[in-house]
């Protein structure tokens, strides 16, 4: 079976540790512990991964975040993958940071990427990994704190969660989105006392 593993982000060293860019991260986790390379492809960085009997593309859009559906159709097109092997790493504000949660479908509530996926596929029912970055701005503050950098606390909270998002993936390739959210969504929400507090929003 063939998947696409699309993670989201933006292009560039001044965006490379922001909080958008979460998606880029698990990615990048992800090539490192297999020991593979991405190379720039046409609308995005490529890498091809095997995980038992699954073949993996994994894709960093190189589009920028609000045109991210036009670098997921082409390699969903070029691949022939259908929207049921799709899975979509993204950041998402609604959930504490560093919580991680897999959704079979849904709305993009607010994230352009996933509003540009969602435009372009014609369809919302595509799998999502979301990856939480909390919501501790001010009133018109979302644009500067997504794009923002990740405190010193943030990112080591993070970094310790991340091995369990790449896990999540390789579950869904294997066992299937429904049976990874019962497996895992329990797990995803789990934070020591101590991390808790530093990752509170």
């Amino acid at each position: 079976m063939k998947y696409l593993i699309a993670g989201l982000g933006n292009i560039g060293e001044e965006y490379k540790n922001t909080r958008h860019n979460v998606g880029f991260m698990v990615l990048d986790s992800a090539a490192a512990a297999s020991g593979i390379f991405f190379s720039d492809r046409r609308y995005g960085f490529v890498a091809g991964m095997r995980h038992k009997n699954a073949q993996m593309i994994l894709l960093k859009p190189s589009t920028l975040m609000n045109r991210s559906g036009n670098a997921v159709r082409y390699w969903m097109q070029k691949e022939k993958i259908p929207p049921e092997n799709l899975l979509v790493i993204t950041d998402d504000i609604a959930i504490p940071t560093a919580s991680i949660r897999l959704r079979s479908k849904g709305g993009p509530g607010g994230h352009n990427g996933l509003l540009s996926i969602s435009d372009v596929l014609g369809t919302d029912d595509y799998a999502r990994l979301r990856i939480g970055i909390g919501n501790n701005y001010p009133r018109g503050g979302q644009v500067n704190y997504v794009l923002g950098e990740w405190t010193a606390d943030e990112l080591g909270l993070i970094s310790k969660r991340i091995p369990l998002a790449v896990e999540m993936i390789m579950s869904f390739v294997t066992a299937g989105c429904e049976l990874t959210m019962t497996a895992y969504n329990k797990a995803g929400k789990k934070l020591s006392d101590d991390d808790s507090e530093a990752g509170k929003n």
